[in-house]
């Protein structure tokens, strides 16, 4: 890894009230976001996800990796189109919104209102890698109306054919929703990203990349690197409650397909009111390169199982940041790595 952007945490705001936002939280999260929606996470919240966040981007300097930063914005402020008006969230997980495909920059056309703008944050870098002779492109703009979003929808129970929110009425996808290795893309279907929205990354991308899709067997899906994260070419990490290894697609066969263990428990209490993730947020972790691996220093059975696995873990705390969207893959953008295009695949 060469150069990287790192999300930030000023201007933090729960995200305004939406059943595409409530359905995709943990419970617990979700009804305290619904009574804070709009208003700005607690100073506490904040203090300690950004010493922790100062940390992971401090390592990242020592490791010889360029760190970029979007602008700080205040969410606080409201914004709307002729349809709907909102606030907005954070620009913590620049992953969620922006999809880098070799030389080109892709501004995502995402399903939560609260994040419409949310690129605007990241104009500046993306003008800049512009000038240096990158290719910048955004997917059309969704509008998010009535039409888009399941008006009687509930999550599934255990046992019941799969439903999502999102109905084909535009294309709507988040970059988390997809992974990259070399000239295959693997992506899930989620609350947030549709099959248009799938359709128009494959037609953009045309036949110089394939695009693959991961079953999920999560209630509740959204964004691939808690379900199928490839780690280095020839190995993928997946999440045996989300994934039937045995259903993967072909082009897979001759990987190896490392099992990520149960996670450890969250032993704070604020974490498990507040966070926005599930369990498995033990499998967000960010490869350095093909051995060195930063992952959360309190998930110590990743760590060893990483080891096992013949990787160089980098212990790391960023725990604290889970009320914000994510851990270390959600918190970063890979914009540089050194190599060139090739397939890793069959």
């Amino acid at each position: 890894m060469e150069e990287v952007i790192v999300g930030r945490l000023e201007g933090a705001t729960f995200p305004s009230s939406h059943p595409v936002v409530s359905c995709n939280v943990p419970s617990r999260a979700a009804r305290l976001q619904g009574l804070a929606a709009g208003f700005r996470y607690p100073r506490l919240l904040v203090e300690r996800a950004q010493q922790e966040l100062d940390g992971f981007i401090a390592l990242l300097g020592s490791l010889g990796v360029t760190v970029t930063r979007p602008d700080a914005v205040d969410h606080r402020r409201r914004f709307g189109t002729p349809d709907w008006s909102s606030r907005g969230f954070c620009n913590a997980c620049p992953r969620d919104v922006m999809l880098v495909i070799g030389d080109e920059i892709i501004e995502t056309p995402g399903a939560w209102p609260c994040r419409y703008f949310e690129t605007g944050s990241y104009r500046r870098l993306v003008k800049d890698y512009f000038r240096r002779g990158a290719r910048w492109t955004a997917a059309p703009k969704p509008q998010l109306t009535d039409e888009l979003f399941e008006d009687d929808f509930r999550i599934p129970e255990d046992g019941e054919p799969m439903r999502y929110i999102l109905t084909e009425f535009e294309p709507v996808f988040d970059a988390a929703d997809f992974v990259r290795a070399g000239r295959d893309l693997f992506v899930t279907r989620s609350n947030v990203t549709n099959r248009m929205g799938i359709d128009w990354l494959r037609r953009h991308l045309g036949p110089g990349y394939r695009v693959h899709e991961i079953e999920s067997r999560c209630r509740t899906p959204m964004h691939i690197d808690t379900t199928f994260l490839p780690l280095a070419p020839g190995k993928v990490l997946v999440n045996p409650e989300y994934v039937d290894v045995d259903r993967l697609p072909e082009v897979l066969g001759s990987w190896d397909v490392l099992v990520a263990p149960e996670p450890d428990p969250i032993d704070e209490r604020l974490l498990r009111l507040t966070s926005m993730c599930g369990k498995w947020l033990s499998m967000n972790v960010l490869m350095v390169d093909e051995k060195r691996v930063i992952a959360e220093r309190n998930h110590t059975t990743m760590l060893r199982a990483l080891e096992r696995w013949g990787f160089e873990p980098i212990p790391c705390d960023l725990r604290h940041y889970a009320p914000f969207g994510g851990s270390f893959h959600c918190a970063t953008l890979d914009v540089r790595r050194r190599g060139t295009l090739q397939s890793y695949v069959d």
